[in-house]
């Protein structure tokens, strides 16, 4: 799973809280066929979905969405909490 952002500070925000909460993410580049404004994106297991969105939304982090790959592409699965597919 991928969280994408639209600035640095809201994914070093993000990298922090989840570190804090022992979640295993890695630091990536955002691949290039999400539009994004930041460079920098946060991978991390799909198991932890629901405990990433949970404090995503209790800590009112700004992202661009959460994206499984599928297929060697990315589909949209939330985007500012609400489903959606790219």
């Amino acid at each position: 799973m991928l969280l994408a952002f639209d600035s640095t500070q809201q994914a070093l925000r993000a990298e922090m809280l989840l570190e804090y909460a022992d979640i295993e993410i890695d630091i990536c580049p955002t691949p290039k066929e999400i539009t994004a404004g930041c460079a920098l994106s946060i991978e991390f297991p799909k198991d932890d979905l629901d405990q990433v969105q949970a404090i995503i939304v209790s800590e009112k982090v700004e992202i661009r969405g959460v994206f499984a790959k599928v297929e060697n592409k990315y589909i949209s699965i939330s985007s500012n909490g609400e489903e959606a597919e790219e």
